[in-house]
């Protein structure tokens, strides 16, 4: 009985979900617990050698999904995406945008292509696969889920990511608006907020010097680990579990915002 009531809620059987970021270790790791909630997840990235390892591990626990390799910093790009999937799958019914890219560069030492790229990649992307994907869920008329990754640091400033925080805030703020704007329509729209997730936009920034200081303010003294953002996603993703849930951020770090001094 228990199980049979977990099932109603969390359960996506019979969704397809475009992970755009998939590749990556989070989102892959999220997509992965989409599949095992039955869910078919199209992995949206670069790296073919990747998706395959993420597949193969999906596919062994008896989930779907496949790859799609594509540039998603194009309305031209992730109108085909959208096509392929839904040309193959049939439908779309969650999207996941967790591109993301990251650099420690000082502030007054950011070159203008530095700032485009981070800017390109976390959050025009994001924009541009909200109004793709966002016109299509509006003319199926049907219950769909948008999650949007943010970032702690798009809530609070965080040092040596000047760029990254920027780009993120942004992302935050449009989460909130596509809410309101689409709520009446079934579409929900919220932001992960991750806390400290080692991942490869970030390793660059984690010096011992900064861990310290991280570990420092995160009561649960460590980093999270990407098994743990699979809860928030199915929340999130499920349309019995989280249909009231809209223009949400739901923040995942260990206690990190917790703290003050």
């Amino acid at each position: 009985m228990k199980s049979e009531y977990l099932n109603e809620l969390f359960s996506l059987e019979g969704k397809v979900a475009a992970v755009i970021g998939g590749t990556g270790e989070l989102c892959g790791t999220m997509a992965e617990g989409m599949a095992r909630a039955g869910a078919e997840v199209v992995l949206v990235g670069r790296s073919r050698e990747k998706a395959d390892k993420r597949l193969a591990s999906i596919q062994a626990a008896g989930g779907k999904g496949w790859f799609l390799a594509s540039d998603v910093t194009t309305r031209d790009n992730l109108e085909k995406i959208l096509d392929q999937i839904v040309s193959r799958s049939g439908k779309v019914d969650i999207l996941v945008n967790g591109a993301g890219v990251n650099a420690p560069t000082p502030f007054l030492d950011i070159p203008e292509e530095e700032y485009d790229r981070i800017f390109r990649v976390n959050t025009k992307a994001v924009v541009l696969a909200c109004q793709v994907f966002g016109k299509y869920f509006v003319g199926r008329g049907e219950a769909a889920s948008i999650i949007n990754i943010g970032s702690m640091s798009g809530v609070i400033p965080l040092s040596r990511v000047f760029t990254y925080s920027m780009s993120k805030a942004a992302v935050h703020n449009l989460s909130k608006n596509l809410a309101r704007e689409w709520a009446e329509k079934k579409i929900r729209v919220n932001t992960i907020v991750p806390g400290f997730f080692p991942a490869e936009q970030n390793r660059k920034v984690l010096t011992p010097e900064r861990v310290e200081s991280i570990m420092g303010h995160t009561p649960m003294k460590r980093f999270g680990e990407g098994r743990e953002l699979i809860g928030t996603t199915l929340l999130l993703a499920s349309d019995q579990a989280g249909s009231f849930i809209t223009g949400a951020e739901i923040i995942v770090d260990g206690g990190f915002a917790a703290m003050s001094i």
